[in-house]
């Protein structure tokens, strides 16, 4: 079976029509309001520096179809555990691609690009990696554009993969379903000449304690936390 890799554009596009019912040019208009400063350093000077601003956009340059909302962007990275960083954070040096890609969007507005973030998985803030990273520049309100997206798609099973990352509800729900399953693996006349139904719980719940001590011991051995939490922290073993 050949499954079709996710691409996080398309998924940033259908959370943003869940958070943002429109994107009117008079709405975003008032987002342009700041100022930048231009630096003399070189680009990859630049991008090791990180300052939290907004951009100064020429609007009617700016392509809409690559504006999302900070909600939208949560939204995919914890249903996909990536993390949202500022760029500083990113390990990997950023392809040509993206490079020519910002430098041309620098030069039609005719600013110096700051704040820059990227969405990606957490492995690729610690090492080498080609798993389709997202690179955004503010705008202010909330709102980033889309400078560059590059490398391979994730994994089409992504989002099912780390599900019971989501949410401590989620991670129950999966451990239950485990026992579950290791309940029904029992014999029958194993533990008594009749089966009943009493004894069926009695098992599911022995092997439920287990699976939530195991995942709790993991969890705090590996220092991992739900995709709410993390998605934009800069602490690499959450």
């Amino acid at each position: 079976m050949n499954l079709k890799g996710l691409n996080l554009r398309e998924k940033l596009h259908v959370a943003q029509e869940e958070h943002v019912s429109s994107l009117e040019k008079s709405a975003l208009e008032s987002l342009f309001k700041s100022t930048i400063s231009f630096a003399d350093e070189n680009l990859d000077e630049r991008l090791k520096n990180h300052r939290v601003a907004s951009n100064s956009f020429d609007f009617d340059r700016l392509d809409t179809s690559r504006i999302f909302h900070i909600s939208a962007i949560k939204q995919v990275a914890t249903t996909y555990r990536l993390r949202f960083l500022p760029l500083k954070y990113f390990k990997p040096e950023l392809p040509d691609l993206a490079k020519d890609a910002l430098l041309e969007l620098e030069d039609q507005h005719g600013i110096e690009l700051e704040g820059l973030q990227i969405m990606a998985p957490s492995k690729l803030f610690k090492l080498e990696d080609k798993d389709d990273p997202v690179l955004f520049a503010p705008m202010g309100n909330g709102y980033y554009y889309l400078v560059a997206q590059w490398g391979s798609d994730l994994h089409p099973l992504r989002k099912w993969l780390v599900w019971p990352f989501r949410g401590p509800a989620h991670l129950l729900t999966l451990l239950a379903a485990i026992s579950f399953v290791l309940t029904l693996m029992i014999p029958d006349g194993m533990f008594s000449k009749e089966n009943s139904t009493a004894e069926f719980w009695i098992l599911f719940f022995f092997f439920f304690k287990g699976v939530v001590g195991l995942s709790i011991f993991y969890g705090f051995a590996m220092g991992k936390n739900f995709n709410p939490f993390i998605w934009n922290s800069k602490y690499f073993n959450a």
